[in-house]
């Protein structure tokens, strides 16, 4: 592992200040009521105090966003809509390092993972700007003569988005330029590790509404604890929340938006698997499985957490995965350097929930076969950096089928193809899946409806690095929304299904006669 003497934690606070002042922050919220703090992972510090919001000045804030979108936005015509995320777009390509480097400081990922998570942004400022000029509904034959039967969508109102410290401003984005471009005004309320992030991308969004024209109350920030997101859940006026979280949270959330008739999308846990076959390329597998899994330092909903091998490869296969494990451990460390491909954990409370996985794998008959300590603990005693882990299970135990979010993979093997699939399924979650075979009819048989029971089913590469043009999302526990690209924009509308009578008479549907 690196050596390294790893920054101090007064150079990341001022970087990020320096960064937020190039994005457009003049001014630090600096606490006069409810304080907050931000945080880096890097060396588990505090950087400055924040101020946080209330649940009453969150309640102030939805009614501005209400009234923004009833008075202006709204019949705004959705091409220059689009113009606010053109205008977005550009500045984030201008301000690309900064918010790369907020994302680093206050997550701890490498400079490229950084890096690609806002070019993320970027891609997804230009699906919304064409999707201002497609937002189509349908025109449908009519029985009755005279008549045309159509579907029009009309913008929902205040969208709420709730999102979570691993993509502090990725997923933020597919939301919230999709919600702009189709007529909604955002209230955003990021998790509280990441405040820093919500700050400078709020500040660049502001300044691309200044610049065309439009309302600055389109886009509003909270920041804060659980109360300050509950307010957020809770409120009558938020048509659509959008949570991004735990299992759990959704569990807390859906019910609670439910009993006000609201509308939820949700982007919940993953508990992600791979299948690997006899077929397979296992150089590809295993360069595939190791990134999947040990990227992020296994903090992605869709981080590989199984993989299912056939028991004809399973040890040409873990050789190469232990092999490249053993690798990784002398690169671990600060995610400013180059040679880093592991950088922290986000908190004590990630350590600890890894550490108890590891410890109920092996009572359940487990064997790690690399990695799982605790490194760096002397440059950093705050800061939680670990060696990715692989451990070897005989059947698929209970730790196995929870979600840990921390960079565990676990080697299950299979006989048969419908074993591997039955394995694959057996889990509560069901985000993203993979199979690596060259034999055409496995693959097809894992697209099929009787096989990944997944929102995302890949061939041939791994369980994470989702593009934006298709859309993200999961089933089962994962939560069922879809974010991003494709057709995911009609979460954020509602359809009206229109009749139009131009023939002068008025013959009823189903042939009904009255007076």
């Amino acid at each position: 592992m690196q050596t390294a003497a790893l920054p101090e934690t007064e150079v990341l606070a001022q970087r990020a200040r320096t960064a937020l002042e190039r994005c457009g922050l003049a001014r630090l919220p600096e606490p006069v009521g409810a304080a907050g703090t931000a945080r880096t992972p890097i060396t588990g510090q505090n950087l400055f105090p924040l101020e946080h919001d209330t649940p009453e000045s969150v309640g102030r804030v939805v009614g501005t966003a209400q009234d923004t979108f009833a008075s202006t936005w709204r019949d705004t015509p959705a091409p220059e809509r689009g113009q606010l995320v053109r205008r977005f777009g550009e500045l984030l390509r201008e301000h690309k390092a900064d918010l790369a480097e907020l994302v680093t400081i206050e997550v701890g990922k490498i400079r490229s993972e950084a890096l690609g998570e806002v070019q993320e942004m970027i891609d997804i400022c230009e699906f919304a700007l064409g999707l201002s000029r497609q937002l189509y509904g349908r025109t449908m034959p009519s029985e009755r003569p005279g008549h045309r039967l159509m579907e029009t969508w009309h913008p929902l109102g205040v969208v709420g988005v709730i999102s979570a410290f691993n993509f502090p401003v990725a997923v933020w984005s597919w939301n919230t330029c999709v919600a702009l471009v189709c007529g909604n005004t955002v209230v955003w309320k990021p998790s509280e590790l990441t405040p820093l992030t919500a700050l400078g991308c709020h500040a660049l969004l502001q300044r691309a509404a200044e610049d065309v024209g439009a309302p600055a109350d389109v886009h509003r920030l909270v920041l804060g604890d659980a109360q300050v997101g509950q307010a957020l859940v809770e409120d009558e006026r938020v048509e659509l929340l959008s949570a991004t979280g735990s299992t759990a949270m959704g569990r807390t959330v859906a019910p609670k938006v439910a009993a006000r008739m609201g509308r939820c999308l949700l982007e919940l846990g993953g508990n992600n698997a791979a299948v690997v076959t006899p077929s397979a390329d296992l150089d590809l597998a295993a360069r595939g499985s190791v990134f999947a899994a040990a990227g992020t330092a296994g903090q992605r909903c869709t981080t590989l957490r199984r993989l299912i091998v056939h028991e004809d490869v399973v040890d040409q296969l873990v050789e190469r995965v232990v092999d490249a494990y053993g690798q990784l451990r002398e690169r671990i460390g600060d995610p400013y350097q180059e040679e880093t491909l592991v950088g922290p954990l986000v908190a004590e409370r990630a350590h600890s929930a890894m550490r108890s996985a590891l410890e109920q794998a092996e009572a359940e008959g487990g064997r790690i076969l690399v990695g799982g300590a605790r490194c760096l603990e002397k440059e950093a005693a705050d800061a939680y950096y670990v060696e990715p882990a692989v451990v070897r299970m005989p059947e698929q135990t209970d730790v196995v089928r929870q979600e840990t979010f921390a960079p565990i993979l676990y080697v299950l093997t299979y006989r048969t193809f419908d074993e591997a699939v039955r394995l694959h399924n057996d889990v509560p979650q069901g985000l993203s899946s993979a199979v690596f075979t060259q034999d055409q009819a496995e693959a097809e048989r894992f697209l099929a409806a009787s096989g990944s029971d997944c929102g995302i089913v890949n061939v041939n590469i791994g369980t994470s690095g989702a593009e934006i043009g298709g859309a993200f999302g999961g089933e089962k526990d994962t939560g069922g929304g879809r974010e991003s690209g494709s057709d995911a924009w009609r979460s954020y509308m509602r359809r009206a299904t229109n009749t139009v009578n131009y023939g002068g008479e008025l013959p009823l549907a189903q042939g009904v006669r009255f007076l």
